[in-house]
């Protein structure tokens, strides 16, 4: 294996260090984002704060989840960093008055209307993680953002979470969406990591085992909409295929983001040998197979696709960073649980693809869209908004798979896991 190669290849000490460089990297990038009020600067393509944009509530979780990982890797400034993050969700993003989090604000400081699960799901992830990283108002945060989950995003009976409210948590949306749901399965992993309560494992999987059902019946290409009975709207967007939100048809980098929570549940809730961990390993490598089957290098040019239709053909070509970060995470980590050494090559050729064609090597970060042609497209995803996506695809691979990545950070480092 020539040095080039190794510098791909997972747990050689050349893809260790490059893994580390792109993580300092990345947190450099981001030192720019916190607002006067914490809500999180959109970031541009060098990093520059785009302040004529919205301030998001998605965005400053993110964020702040970002730098409580990077204080425990000793990023210089992260403290501060994640504190800033805070001071926005527990002050202007906040809705003192009905309860929970705006969507975000606008350039002029007025709140967006509604009430989003997608956003929610997000405070919780950045309230655990800042918790861990013993930020102050963290454990608030964590309490309130876990309180309003539980009324008015839950539904213990269909096991699953809806989608959208009115700004007054009146009137509840018909709309139903994996999206959320997801988002939700990796906050739910994350509190049980930190609170230790087993509540959130159980309903985690609850929701896993509907995606797993929906998608066998569906050779393994995900719904992603629905409507309120949770009825598959598999004609949903048609007319807008690129929503950044709600895109028609499959998203394959959906499909390879669930096979990797999925495997994380499986290890986190089954214990060691325990048979039952089998079938959803079984199911992750299947939905990971069906996704990267479809859309790595589907159109004659280096690349995942964004969607496809539900015969697996490419609907937006374009190629988005997220997609590849994930597919960098799952890859590796169904290489450590399953060692087949597929996923090692897939790996290789997914960090080959990154260091070739998706690294803004001039400006730091990531390219967070390109076209059929791998160039630089801004139709969906202008500028480099957050980090958390990249971020994490430099940390998973070399962390415990079982634990959700602030609490395996935190607890390769020497730290305690829980408070």
């Amino acid at each position: 294996m020539n040095e080039r190669n190794r510098k791909y290849r997972i747990d050689t000490d050349e893809n260790k260090a490059f893994m580390k460089e792109l993580t300092e990297d990345l947190l450099r990038f981001g030192h720019s984002f916190p607002s006067p009020g914490g809500s999180s600067w959109y970031l541009g393509d060098d990093g520059t704060p785009w302040t004529d944009r919205n301030r998001e509530t998605w965005i400053t979780c993110r964020m702040t989840h970002v730098y409580s990982i990077g204080s425990f890797l000793g990023h210089p400034g992260s403290e501060d960093l994640a504190d800033a993050g805070l001071k926005g969700l527990l002050g202007e993003l906040h809705d003192k008055e009905n309860g929970g989090w705006y969507p975000g604000l606008t350039p002029e400081g007025e709140t967006l209307p509604d009430k989003q699960c997608y956003a929610h799901a997000f405070v919780i992830l950045a309230a655990c993680s800042s918790l861990l990283a013993e930020r102050p108002g963290a454990e608030e945060l964590l309490q309130d953002a876990l309180g309003v989950y539980d009324r008015f995003f839950w539904n213990e009976e269909e096991g699953l979470a809806c989608d959208t409210w009115n700004t007054e948590f009146t009137v509840c949306d018909d709309y139903r969406g994996l999206n959320a749901n997801m988002h939700t399965v990796e906050a739910f992993l994350a509190a049980a990591d930190v609170t230790g309560d087993e509540k959130y494992h159980k309903r985690a999987g609850r929701i896993i085992d509907h995606v797993i059902s929906w998608a066998s019946a569906n050779d393994f290409r995900i719904p992603e909409h629905f409507t309120k009975d949770w009825t598959p709207d598999l004609a949903c967007n048609r007319e807008k295929p690129d929503d950044p939100f709600k895109p028609y048809g499959a998203t394959p980098g959906h499909g390879i983001e669930w096979a990797r929570l999925i495997t994380q549940w499986a290890l986190s809730t089954c214990k060691a040998g325990d048979p039952g961990a089998s079938r959803y390993i079984e199911a992750a490598e299947r939905l990971f197979g069906r996704a990267v089957g479809d859309a790595w290098n589907a159109d004659g040019a280096r690349g995942l696709v964004y969607t496809t239709d539900w015969d697996g053909t490419p609907v937006v070509h374009d190629r988005m960073h997220w997609t590849l970060a994930e597919a960098i995470n799952t890859s590796a980590v169904l290489y450590r649980v399953t060692g087949k050494a597929s996923y090692a090559d897939a790996y290789a050729e997914f960090m080959q693809y990154l260091d070739e064609v998706v690294l803004d090597k001039e400006n730091g970060s990531w390219f967070h869209q390109l076209d059929r042609d791998n160039h630089l497209l801004t139709t969906v995803w202008p500028g480099k908004s957050d980090l958390y996506h990249a971020l994490q695809a430099t940390l998973i691979p070399y962390h415990e798979v079982s634990l959700s990545i602030a609490p395996a950070v935190r607890k390769a480092f020497g730290y305690r896991i829980t408070l």
